[in-house]
């Protein structure tokens, strides 16, 4: 490996003061792999206290746990104190190919086989398997994001333990598994990490909804797949955003329960879209993810069918307005996806024809939101509309006029309109 200058002297640095530094991890993984390594770790000798009286820029975060990180001049380093051996301690990561250690000339210390397994692309557990899951359950979550990831095969007997030891992963806080999770689905190989987390009992316990679509049938000619299998190959074609992989992943997770057949033998999912919606609010909310997240993702699958004959420019409007101007890019990318992962896969004029009236309704810049509007919440206070949700009431009732008709959005025009809605409404 050609280690980066400033790392290197990190390294001479804690062994011109007496300490051993290895570099660890993913850094020697990604240099047998021929990957870009991003992150430099380091192991040592030295205590917290110790690297803080070396180096001048020293970050205790994490010195409780022995780490600090250490900012050189083009990145930061994490140094973490080693206890016992070098052996002793790759003996305790958590798959082989993660537990080779280098010095600072490139000399490897394979202890357990990693650069072997590297070779041959084989995901192996160090040592025991059964013990390295119970150490640390995120590693059955570790398991398939780096058999995704890397596109390795996993080790049999590996393979076997965390079957057995999925039910664990329900002890782990939900914010790491959300982060493995999502690591997962951004990968270039989202729909095999899915099937893997399924296969490796993990998908009950990290996404139930999910697993209710396995084997579900559609019984319609628009689908040659079941719900889960269409759900993967959605998310096999849609883009590496975080929105659009998740929505991809549950646009369709109403199915089961909206699932009616037909006198002619056909399956309906009548509304399945809002009943997902829901479920979506539900399950990301569970996983702990952010607020703008969750309203994205839940407007992204309300909508997702969306893509039907808009005959009047005020229906296009309305759907702007529905989805936000700043996720419409995301929500086109999930319609060509989906038809992408249906029977008919290339078909995507109901999708460009619907980008089509958008762009020309963008292009006139007439107001499609409230906040366009030539008044606000105040001036209806000010006309002797009670504070509340009247206020809201009214300025959407104002909206609806306006986008059948973009003149009336002057002060005086709706100041005159507000007063004859307002006295309709005491009629």
């Amino acid at each position: 490996m050609r280690i980066p200058s400033d790392v290197q002297e990190i390294m001479k640095t804690l062994k011109h003061n007496g300490f051993v530094a290895y570099l660890v991890g993913g850094c020697v993984r990604d240099f047998f792999l021929g990957r870009t390594i991003h992150d430099f770790d380091i192991i040592s000798d030295a205590l917290a206290e110790q690297l803080a009286g070396i180096f001048p820029r020293v970050i205790p975060i994490g010195k409780r746990f022995g780490t600090v990180t250490l900012l050189t001049q083009y990145r930061s380093v994490e140094v973490s104190t080693m206890i016992g051996t070098l052996e002793q301690n790759c003996s305790q990561r958590d798959f082989t190919i993660n537990s080779m250690a280098m010095d600072e000339e490139g000399v490897l210390y394979d202890y357990y086989g990693g650069k072997r397994d590297a070779e041959l692309r084989i995901l192996r557990a160090v040592g025991n398997a059964d013990d390295r899951f119970k150490e640390d359950p995120l590693r059955l979550m570790r398991l398939i994001r780096f058999a995704t990831v890397l596109e390795f095969n996993i080790d049999k007997g590996t393979k076997q333990k965390a079957i057995i030891n999925a039910p664990l992963i329900s002890k782990v806080s939900v914010e790491r598994i959300r982060d493995e999770f999502c690591k997962i689905i951004l990968s270039d190989n989202p729909g095999s990490g899915i099937m893997l987390l399924a296969q490796h009992n993990l998908l009950p316990v990290v996404m139930p909804e999910l697993e209710e679509c396995i084997g579900f049938e559609q019984h319609s000619p628009h689908h040659d797949k079941d719900v889960f299998q269409h759900t993967v190959a959605v998310l096999n074609n849609s883009p590496a955003r975080l929105s659009v992989r998740l929505a991809a992943l549950l646009h369709d997770i109403g199915k089961p329960q909206t699932f009616t057949i037909g006198k002619d033998g056909r399956g309906h999912f009548y509304d399945h879209q809002k009943a997902g919606s829901e479920m979506v609010r539900h399950i990301l909310t569970r996983l702990k993810f952010d607020n703008k997240t969750i309203a994205v993702v839940t407007v992204l699958v309300k909508e997702h069918m969306s893509r039907f004959e808009f005959l009047r420019e005020k229906s296009v409007k309305k759907f702007i307005n529905r989805v936000g101007v700043e996720n419409l890019d995301d929500l086109f990318a999930l319609q060509i996806a989906d038809i992408k992962g249906s029977a008919r896969s290339d078909d995507f004029s109901m999708v460009t024809d619907l980008r089509s009236k958008v762009d020309e309704v963008l292009n006139k810049g007439e107001p499609m939101t409230v906040k366009e509007l030539a008044i606000n919440g105040v001036d209806l206070i000010r006309m002797g509309i009670k504070p509340g949700p009247a206020i809201g009431k009214m300025l959407k009732q104002v909206l609806d006029l306006v986008m059948e008709e973009p003149s009336l959005n002057t002060r005086e025009k709706l100041t005159i309109l507000v007063g004859k809605l307002k006295g309709e409404s005491l009629q």
